[in-house]
């Protein structure tokens, strides 16, 4: 099979895995929250949040915060955890950790999610989310669709994209072992652990 033709499959795949993710807003199940977003965090706290987090070591995260503020500005929550994963050309991802909301809100989070695209290797990693927009803690448990590697990388710290409606979701991570290329998928946050990709 040509390149092109590999390309064309896995765009097809990929609208398949993700048709309604963008357009349903909430898990099954769930409404839609209309309150408003909690206060934003001011760029020097999630700076001495993810500095903390990562530590000493994570070279090339100033770097990543200032992009990620230059274009998305304050976000208003974040969730600190690790995740692991691991592709060759169809990828998966696992991870848990803690949601912070601005408003004081504290809760256990946890995600997956499927991939696909030239992409290959495993690794493990620390996950810094920066959360843009969101309404309510409800709100965060649904599909993000993104494109893992195309936001940014610096040393050992990269960072991309997720957006479900007006909420956006910048994953920054910074682990050990060796992936590497570009892949198209979604990050599905959910309340509870679970070893389905989907």
């Amino acid at each position: 099979m040509r390149n092109s033709d590999r390309l064309h499959a896995a765009w097809l795949l990929v609208a398949l895995l993700c048709s309604g993710c963008a357009s349903q807003g909430t898990t099954p199940g769930t409404q839609p929250q209309t309150s408003q977003p909690s206060p934003e965090y001011e760029q020097s706290d999630i700076a001495r949040e993810a500095e903390k987090f990562f530590g000493a070591g994570a070279r090339g995260l100033a770097d990543v915060l200032n992009k990620i503020f230059s274009e998305q500005g304050r976000p208003n929550a974040y969730i600190v955890g690790e995740e692991g994963g691991g592709a060759f050309g169809v990828g998966v991802r696992y991870g848990r950790g803690t949601l912070h909301i601005s408003d004081g809100t504290v809760r256990d989070v946890y995600w997956t999610g499927p991939s696909i695209g030239f992409d290959v290797g495993g690794n493990a990693a620390k996950a810094f989310v920066l959360i843009y927009d969101l309404p309510s803690v409800d709100n965060i448990f649904q599909r993000y669709p993104g494109v893992d590697g195309s936001l940014y990388f610096v040393g050992g710290v990269g960072a991309n994209y997720n957006r479900s409606g007006d909420i956006v979701l910048a994953p920054v991570r910074f682990g050990v072992g060796w992936r590497q290329g570009i892949s198209i998928g979604y990050l599905h946050v959910t309340e509870q652990a679970s070893w389905i990709p989907f």
